[in-house]
């Protein structure tokens, strides 16, 4: 697939989630945007973050969702609409197997760059009110992928997404997502990107190592929430300094 289209642009101020009987916040609740928005390297112009050490930055400044994954998503959570999954683009003609990391873009007068599928989180699960939804995204692969901003500038629904370049090691953003998330036993596939550390996050990479040193990582936080955390909360953090959900 070389390219698609924006379906629809959304950003969100950051608000209160209620998560196993404690408070938390987050910019997952997004709304539409009528016309053009301004996208800066950190992001659309009027989006908030409010974990900034697990969301936002260079590297994950734009979220896309596939628009084709809601129909799969409707027997388990019913008649939802974008962008339900948090994403500031959600788009179609890409999905997370047609994302070769590293993969260059133009959109309307931006340029995006594929950098890495989303890692779902336990806020998923609060924003929609089911429990398990973190862990269902990630069985499911149907998580979006981030995207870094080489040339700001402006885009709107209804955009084109033209294909400017992709790498030629095949590393897809749904194979990442599929052996660093899912399938954390195969060590063949994690040597096999780690044949390309350079287009993983550091990070990644430093766990695929562990792994093969036979430390598996732990990832019930991430999906679950800590269940002893005290109520937090944190500053809203403007979408000229952060990105994505």
């Amino acid at each position: 697939m070389t390219g698609g289209r924006v379906l629809v642009v959304s950003t969100g101020a950051v608000r209160p989630l209620s998560w196993r009987g404690r408070t938390v916040p987050s910019g997952i609740e997004k709304t539409p945007v009528h016309g053009p928005v301004e996208v800066t390297r950190l992001g659309l112009t009027g989006d908030e973050q409010a974990d900034r050490k697990h969301h936002g930055g260079p590297d994950k400044a734009v979220l896309l969702y596939p628009g084709e994954h809601y129909r799969a998503w409707a027997p388990r959570l019913g008649p939802i609409t974008p962008p339900a999954f948090g994403e500031n683009l959600t788009i179609s003609g890409i999905v997370e197997s047609d994302a070769v990391l590293g993969s260059v873009y133009a959109v309307g007068t931006v340029v995006l760059q594929v950098t890495q599928p989303r890692r779902p989180c336990y806020k998923l699960a609060a924003h929609h009110g089911v429990r398990d939804l973190a862990v269902l995204t990630q069985r499911s692969g149907r998580t979006g992928f981030y995207c870094r901003v080489l040339r700001p500038g402006h885009l709107a629904a209804g955009d084109h997404i033209r294909l400017l370049s992709r790498p030629g090691h095949g590393v897809t953003a749904a194979e990442a997502h599929r052996v660093l998330n899912v399938d954390r036993a195969d060590r063949a596939a994690a040597r096999r990107l780690l044949d390309h550390p350079q287009v993983l996050p550091t990070s990644w990479a430093g766990v695929l190592r562990d792994r093969l040193d036979g430390h598996l990582d732990d990832q019930a936080e991430r999906l679950h929430g800590s269940l002893h955390a005290a109520e937090t909360s944190s500053t809203p953090n403007p979408r000229h300094d952060q990105g994505a959900t």
